[in-house]
């Protein structure tokens, strides 16, 4: 579960560097040079312009189908990622009595050895591979980072209004800052259960990082994370959530 929340936070603090660091760059365009700009970014752009054509110039509504579209094609590899969490924390009890059973050779280089073996043993006896987890998120990465480039350098963007606010200025009224700070905490509410306080901590950090950020970045990021986190809530809710419950219902049954 730990493993969990620290993937969950490593993707929203690097989609904020992402933001902030894309906030002073050049409009993306098909003649934009450099590989990350060519076939990353401008791809991404230019399907949020051709969804707004869908819907008569909404770039709103484009941000939202186009996120939507993002998320549930990524699902398949969030779904991996949170079953190979979910194998190693039914480990974790097994894998806690071999860290205590050497723990008086921690410093014997031979004892570490041994340790190891037997730890590989038991991810070999259950099936689990400790490094399945990683791969998926490192395939998200760049797609959901190109997005919010995308977002913040596509000029179109800016020039148009969703609803109250203007898309390329930040909220006149900050609702959608504190929608997407809310929805944040939210989110890691639900993956952050049964972690020690020092890790719940951060689970009250990273909205209020949101907030400041949607505050001051143009809406249009805003309103991508608001839908981002809608969405990332109902998938928890069906994926993780459902699942310790039935789980905890079998065991007490």
């Amino acid at each position: 579960m730990k493993k969990r929340l620290l993937l969950v936070m490593m993707i929203g603090l690097v989609a904020l560097l992402s933001a902030c660091g894309a906030a002073n760059q050049a409009p993306i365009t098909m003649e934009t040079e450099g590989f990350w700009n060519h076939f990353f970014v401008f791809p991404m752009s230019w399907l949020l312009i051709q969804v707004a054509e869908l819907f008569d110039g909404s770039y709103g509504f484009s941000i939202i189908v186009v996120t939507i579209a993002i998320r549930l094609l990524l699902l398949p590899l969030v779904l991996k990622q949170q079953k190979s969490a979910r194998a190693m924390q039914a480990l974790r009890p097994e894998m806690e009595a071999l860290q205590k059973k050497f723990k008086a050779g921690d410093k014997d280089p031979k004892k570490q050895q041994e340790m190891q073996k037997e730890l590989m043993g038991l991810y070999q006896t259950h099936g689990v591979n400790p490094l399945a987890g990683c791969l998926p998120l490192f395939i998200q990465m760049p797609v959901l980072m190109a997005f919010y480039f995308a977002i913040m350098r596509t000029e179109q963007i800016a020039l148009h209004t969703f609803l109250w606010f203007d898309l390329g200025q930040p909220d006149p009224f900050y609702l959608l800052p504190l929608i997407a700070g809310f929805t944040t905490f939210l989110q890691v509410k639900m993956t952050a259960t049964g972690l020690q306080d020092q890790m719940k901590v951060m689970m009250y950090i990273m909205p209020v990082m949101i907030i400041v950020a949607g505050i001051t970045l143009p809406s249009a990021l805003s309103l991508y994370w608001v839908v981002g986190n809608i969405f990332m809530i109902i998938q928890t809710y069906f994926t993780v959530t459902r699942f310790e419950q039935k789980r905890a219902e079998v065991s007490n049954s």
